[in-house]
């Protein structure tokens, strides 16, 4: 493969690669001796070089962050039958994986029903992000729940919540679907509270906000908690029938006509 000619467009990206690997020096020196020296030509292969670096560096970041986020790795937008979710949830959620809202610590929901496909699409767009380079956490929402409980009774709650600030978004999955005890959903307002502003938070729910007092258990707490999330949110809700439903009614519906031919 021949060298790629000498431009000042790739002395400035060999300078600009150099200075993010922090490398301050080189950045400074590299580009302006060799030309300097007369061996611009040079600099081709040196771009090369330090382009594979940069590929390399960045499929080794997104490969830490995929194992790191524990998203289901099934769950991305090329395994996600299109057909079965409404055209317009999943254009907003493909425009929000661009990843402009992390940037500004904005929060997604997702409301819907048991088996419409919310959580599949919260994955995918976590699977989204981490190619973007940012850092993702999936969890349901009792397991995290809880292990901020075990956190608040060891006294290292204020650690545990520092812990989960590497991530630039968390997706709780499921909010709601587990009854919570009044110290639980504490923990979990703190979690809310403690990202408010700072992180963001992918939230599915198939509870609608006029029913959090069952998470949140007083008006009170439920409508600071509700402030927080929608404060700089994009909510979308995903109005269709179970696919899962609709898949079991299939198969009953042919295991009868099994029996029926039998």
């Amino acid at each position: 493969m021949s060298a790629l000619t000498y431009t000042p467009e790739m002395g400035a990206r060999i300078t600009a690669l150099l200075s993010e690997w922090k490398l301050p020096t080189a950045a400074g020196e590299l580009v302006r001796r060799l030309v300097a020296g007369g061996h611009g030509e040079a600099l081709g292969v040196v771009a090369e070089v330090l382009e594979l670096e940069a590929a390399g560096r960045k499929e080794r970041r997104t490969d830490r962050l995929r194992r790191a986020s524990k998203l289901p790795p099934g769950k991305t937008f090329d395994t996600l039958d299109k057909t079965r979710v409404p055209q317009s949830a999943l254009l907003r959620v493909q425009e929000l994986s661009r990843g402009d809202f992390v940037d500004h610590a904005g929060n997604v929901l997702l409301f819907g029903m048991p088996g419409v496909g919310k959580s599949h699409l919260a994955c995918a767009l976590g699977h989204a992000l981490i190619d973007t380079g940012r850092s993702v956490l999936f969890t349901p929402t009792y397991q995290l729940v809880q292990h901020l409980l075990a956190a608040r009774r060891d006294l290292s709650l204020p650690r545990a919540l520092r812990a989960l600030d590497v991530f630039d978004a968390i997706l709780l999955d499921d909010l709601g679907y587990v009854q919570q005890t009044a110290e639980e959903a504490e923990v979990l307002f703190t979690l809310m509270a403690e990202r408010y502003e700072r992180r963001s938070l992918i939230i599915t729910s198939n509870l609608v906000f006029s029913e959090w007092d069952r998470i949140f258990k007083t008006p009170m707490a439920t409508a600071a908690a509700v402030d927080r999330i929608v404060h700089h949110a994009t909510i979308i809700e995903i109005e269709r029938k179970s696919v899962r439903a609709e898949e079991a009614k299939k198969r009953n519906a042919g295991k009868r006509n099994s029996e029926d031919e039998g």
